[in-house]
Order: C-alpha cells, then structure tokens, then sequence
C-alpha cells in the first residue's frame, strides 16, 4: 500500500531504500531513470508522420524545410550579372536591383560583365549573402542629380529571405519560391518522424529505415525477418498482409520504387500500377476494372507480370477492360474489340471484334495485318553511322552511377532500359536542360556532370513531349503550325477585304475587330455552376463560329474564314493547294497522319500522340540546320501500330536532314530500327543507373546481360555470331 500510495503522490516515481545499500529510483512509466527520456505508450499513431503524435515537432511531419538555394538564385553561372545571372535580380525586375549591383561593382571593383563563375568566391559570396559590416556606397538617380548613400549590401539571398518572410503576399512567395530548394529537416534528419518514434526498431532497422528500401528490398526483408515465437504468432496476420502487399507491388512492374517515394514525383504509368495493385490487394469481385494503357512506361521484361496481375484480376471474378496498343497485351487478352477504320471523323465504328485470332484473321482490320506479320515496321537496310560525338561525362542525377555517355550526331538513338533504370535522369534531367542552359541560356537546374563535350556542332535543342500545345480553347494545330498566319493574309488580299480596310489581324479571334465580341472569339460561352463544373454551350451571336458577321461576309472561293478553320487538313489542303505558303505547311500535318483533325479544333481535345506529331510537323515545316537535337520522351505512347510506322517515316525525315534524334522508347518497333542504342540498368532504382551496352540493335541483340537485348533478339531474328549481324531480307535474297 505504501508503495501504490507513493506512486499516486509522485506522478508514477517512487524511491526504494535498501538497508545497507544504495537506494534505487522506479518508474511506472516508459522513461529511462539514467537520462530522463521518457515515452508514451506505442501506438500505431506514433509511427504516422501525418499525425501530431508521431511527427517530427521541428518540420510537422515534412523531412524537409525550404531555403534559398544559390543554384537556383544563379541558373547559368555562365552569365555576367549584366546579362542576368541573379534570376530574381534580372533585368526586367527593374532599374533599383540593377543599381545596387552596379554600385557593388565599383566598390570592390569587379567588371558586372564578367561571367560569375569567372568572379573570385569570395565576391561571389558577398554578392549572395552580403557585405557584413562593411559600408558600401549606393547611388540612385532623382531627375538630373545622383544621390549617394552608405549602408551594408544586404546580400541577394539575404533580401529574397527578408522579402519572403515579411510579404503577407501569396503571389510573391510563391514567385520567390521559384528559387528555393529543400534540405534534410536538420532535427529529424528527413525522416519526418519524432526522435522516440525513430528509436523503436524491428530487426535493427527503424520504420524510416525500412521506408527507404525499394519496393524489392523490402520484400526480401520481410521474407527474411525471424521473430521469436510468441512474437512471430502477433505479427503473423500483419507480416502475411505486407508481404502480399509488398508481392503486388512487385509484380506490377514497381520494385524499383522505394516505400517512400513522393506521389509527386510518379509517372502516370507508375501512379495507374499501384492503384491496380491496391486494387489486387482488396480482392473484390463482381467490379468492372478500366485501364487505359496500364503498359506505358513498362519495359517487355516486366510485361508478363502485369498481364499475369490483369488475369488474376478476372480470375477473381471480374471483368477488366483495356485500352492497349501493345502486342503482347493484344495476343493475351480474352475478347478483343479494334475500333476504325481511321482516325477521327473517319472511325468510331467496330471494325473487328472476338479473339485475337478472329482479329488477325478478320480483312479489315488494320491491327488484325499487323498482328498477322501482313504489314510490319520493316528493319533498315542499314545502319547510319557518325565521325561527331556529344560526350557527357560524370552523369550523376537521380541514380545514375557517376556514367560517361557518348551519344553519336545526326543519326536516330534509342535510350533503352528497365523501369527506373535511370532514362530520364540522363536525357531528360542531364542531356536536355545541360543543352538548354548552354545553347538557349535557360535557367532550369540540370542534373550534375564534369563536362559536356560536343556543344560546338549544336545550336538548338528540342524537347518534342506530348504535352498540349496550348491549355485553352484559343489555341489549335492552325495557330500553332503558323498556318493561320498565312490564312488570315490570304482573307486579307481579298477584294472585299481590301474595300473594307481589313487587316489580317480583322480575321483573328484574339483580338477586337473581327471576332464576337459576346464570346469573345472562343465561339462558347462558360456557365460557372459553382458546386458542380463549368458548363459550356455554344455561342447564340455567332453560332460558334467566333466571328461577327461583316468578318464572315469575306470570302475565298464561297468560304469564310470560320468555315476553313472548320474543315479537316485533308480538306483545307485542297482547297488551298494554289496557295504554296498554306499547302506546304498543311502538306506537313498530312505527313505526320494527322489530315483527319480540324484546322480550328481546340488543342484541348488533342490527344497527347496528336499533340506531339502537331510539334513534328513544325519542325518539319522549319528551315533544316542539320545542327539540332530533338529528344523524345516514349513517342508511341498512345499509337497504333500504324501511326507508329508515320512516326518513324517523320522521325527519319528529321534525322536526314543532319538533325540528332535521342528517344526514350520501350517499343521494340522503334528500338529496332534505331541506328544506336544506349541501354541502361541493369535494373531499376538504387540497382540501376549504369551503362549495360551501348552500340547497333543487331550488336545489343547479342548481349546475354541485356534485357532489352533478350528482346530485341525475338524481334530482329537469329544473330549471327561471327559478323554480329542480322541477315536482312535484302541478305537472304
């Protein structure tokens, strides 16, 4: 009793006293005597980052805090401060900022046309962070008299971190965040989780610890973990669900992921995988699942295993319906419906419908001739080869390994590999924003390298994506490709127009004049619906043809310029075939496939393959250098076998005309007919990153190491040992 009543009255503590011994302190609670630290009592909460219980105090549960980061402040240290390397401090921020630089250069006497990194680190440092204590003298200009002022420069980083902590403005931070970078949380060390949380450990490992293995990792940690009896019997319900968890993850192509990988940062591919896999993990049945081209982003190697989680889908007892142009998803699946005939106004009918071999054997059916060999992406006679290189050397973004890569010029190279193998990271965050720094003078950081060797036979790179190439309604393939320039010139030289003083700018729908001014040139009108999405119906004034009526009232051979941008480019073409400056353009569109699309459709309802072909066919239209590198990132995603074979003829275009090509691309039809390849890997995530083989496809063909070797050996045929070349057709006969 003396000892309950103790505890009561102290808070949990009691001291026992041993005669002839040391006394000894107790506690009821989670806390060690020694040090003092004590801990609340284990809950699933306190391992939960998004819970107060289990987050770090420091960065609530973040593992990161922003900061001001001098690469982003200063992109292109290439620059001189004149020609703007501050990036907040450019020119266009005003004279003030201009002043104080100028005036700084004089005081320490520095030329502000001398690129930075040419300046010592010291003045560097000054220019970043401040003068200290030390005086500099100011000027700034009032009418004709200069007036002269002394304090401490208070340093670019030290201004954009006062500017950010005092503004109440939402629009400013977030264009001063534009320039900050996060870092590790210092307390929790980017783990997000509080210190007591992080000192609980499962086999040695901490749930941080355990978060940061990728997805394979992690399933061989817990197939290994060995756990006393009595606490293997608790964990066994819960070990069985993360293994499974963890199995489904992998079989969806994802093992290359860590556990802790950001939503953010996954591809869409990526992010549709493991919905599919918490999907598995739910084990509904009777549900109809819908997936539009589960396989993008999926090299061949992990495609099996994703086919093997879509049938085990329907053998649940469920119906799963894809939309795929993958062969192997094609030839496995149960019932195939092939839509067509064309594209556009030209299909929306059922071609061809049972299984796939009532689709090979079915006459109208362009996937049914491919899929039967009838037509086919034939092999390049031969190879094109290259005497100039670009070299990067020392690649280190993301997972590459520290690489060396040699890319060949004026010839068409495939960067191949598995998930996660560190594509992107090379041609995306390296190759494509290094080149854009140094050949445009872009700001946008690029992935860390020693050197980059080649530049002097570039002048332009491109990066041809299928993002939209414009996010309005305003914006369509005519205004983009430039042809409606020329069209609204043509209106303009007419005889009418001429009567009424018309310019090309009357018939644009961007500007006053010409356009309906109750919808303002869009030809529909927005109804906001507050709680539910916008609603939009069609313009009553001009009947969505965005135009007034005295613009409509000119015409070319019985048309108005409403009724051309109405029409497809098949039909524009012919219309305007006497115009060389319009046909030439519209001849362009027509060879990248897309003669079927309108002239005035809202870019909006492009698909991402039709946007990206749009942006071929102007750079095909465009005057050739033989100095420019295009980058592509997965080009087929979303094409039939049949635009794929356009796709390459306009690709080839480009490459003959001395342009470099550099595609990342899992499509063996593409990969085959490359003229070099660069396969990474030679697996995904921490295991990646490294060169696995580099040369011809028949020369990776015959590498045991590759996967994409594996693979592209099916395609290409039997690999003659001797010679390392495949016999073509040409060969054989």
């Amino acid at each position: 009793d003396s000892i309950e009543t103790a505890l009561r009255l102290a808070d949990g503590l009691v001291r026992i006293e041993i005669p002839d011994g040391e006394s000894r302190l107790f506690s009821v609670q989670h806390a060690c005597i020694n040090c003092g630290l004590s801990y609340p009592d284990i809950e699933p909460r306190m391992f939960s980052f998004n819970n107060p219980h289990g987050a770090c105090p420091d960065c609530s549960g973040l593992g990161t805090r922003m900061y001001f980061d001098p690469e982003q402040v200063v992109p292109n240290p290439e620059l001189s401060l004149r020609e703007g390397a501050i990036a907040p401090w450019d020119s266009r921020t005003g004279y003030y900022y201009q002043a104080l630089l100028e005036a700084l250069s004089m005081h320490y006497e520095f030329n502000v046309r001398s690129p930075f990194n040419k300046l010592s680190e010291r003045l560097q440092k000054i220019i970043l962070y401040g003068s200290g204590d030390e005086h500099v003298r100011f000027f700034y200009d009032h009418g004709e008299r200069r007036h002269f002022y002394e304090k401490p420069f208070e340093g670019v980083i030290s201004n954009l971190e006062r500017r950010y902590r005092e503004t109440d403005s939402d629009s400013i931070r977030e264009n001063l965040e534009r320039f900050m970078n996060v870092i590790p949380c210092p307390t929790c060390e980017g783990a997000r989780l509080r210190p007591e949380s992080l000192h609980v450990t499962l086999a040695g490992k901490n749930i941080q610890q355990v978060c940061a293995l990728s997805i394979a990792d992690a399933e061989e940690f817990f197939v290994q973990l060995e756990l006393p009896a009595k606490q293997a019997e608790i964990a066994r319900r819960i070990l069985k669900e993360i293994r499974e968890r963890l199995s489904f993850l992998s079989h969806v192509g994802l093992d290359y992921l860590t556990l802790d990988r950001s939503a953010g940062t996954l591809s869409g591919g990526e992010g549709q995988r493991i919905r599919l896999a918490t999907q598995i993990g739910s084990s509904l049945m009777g549900v109809l699942y819908i997936l539009d081209e589960p396989s993008i982003g999926l090299h061949q190697r992990d495609n099996q295993r994703l086919l093997g989680t879509l049938k085990r889908l329907r053998d649940l007892g469920n119906t799963v319906l894809v939309v795929e142009h993958d062969e192997e998803t094609i030839r496995a699946a149960d019932h195939v419906i092939d839509m067509g005939p064309a594209a556009g106004v030209h299909g929306g009918e059922v071609v061809a419908q049972g299984t796939p071999a009532q689709i090979i054997a079915a006459e109208g059916s362009l996937t049914g001739q491919y899929l039967s060999g009838k037509r086919q992406i034939m092999i390049p006679g031969e190879r094109r080869t290259s005497e100039r290189w670009l070299e990067i050397l020392g690649a280190r973004a993301n997972n590459l390994q520290d690489i060396d890569v040699r890319i060949p010029l004026g010839v068409l190279t495939c960067v191949t590999g598995v998930s996660g193998s560190g594509k992107s990271s090379l041609v995306i965050e390296t190759l494509y924003k290094a080149l854009a720094q140094r050949l445009h003078r872009t700001r946008e950081k690029a992935g860390p390298v020693r050197d980059i060797k080649g530049l002097e036979f570039l002048d332009k790179v491109i990066d041809i994506d299928q993002s939209p190439i414009g996010r309005t309604p305003r914006s369509n393939p005519a205004t983009y490709t430039g042809v409606f320039t020329h069209i609204r010139e043509l209106f303009a030289q007419l005889p009418e127009a001429k009567i009424r003083g018309y310019k090309p700018g009357r018939f644009s729908f961007n500007v006053k004049g010409g356009r309906c001014e109750a919808c303002s040139g869009d030809g529909i009108i927005r109804i906001e619906m507050h709680f539910l999405p916008d609603v939009y119906v069609q313009c009553e004034v001009c009947n969505g043809a965005r135009y007034n009526r005295e613009t409509l009232e000119v015409k070319y051979k019985g048309k108005s310029i409403a009724d051309v941008l109405n029409m497809t480019v098949n039909q524009a073409s012919r219309f305007l075939e006497n115009i060389p400056k319009i046909s030439t353009k519209l001849q362009t569109i027509r060879d990248v496939g897309l003669g079927y699309i309108k002239l005035g459709q809202s870019a909006t309802t492009l698909s991402g393959g039709e946007a990206q072909r749009v942006k071929l066919s102007r750079e095909l239209s465009k005057r050739a250098t033989g100095r420019t590198i295009y980058i592509l990132d997965e080009p087929t995603t979303g094409l039939h076998f049949a635009d794929i074979h356009k796709l390459l003829e306009v690709l080839n275009r480009l490459v003959e005309t001395g342009n470099t090509l550099v595609v990342i691309e899992h499509n063996l039809d593409v990969i085959k007919t490359a003229d070099y390849i660069i396969d990474l890997g030679p697996e995904g995530g921490s295991r990646g990153g490294e060169i696995v083989i580099v040369g011809t496809p028949e020369e990776v063909a015959l590498c045991s190491c590759s996967y994409t070797g594996q693979f592209l050996r099916r395609y290409l045929g039997e690999v003659t040992e001797s010679t390392g070349k495949i016999p073509l057709e040409k060969d054989l006969n």
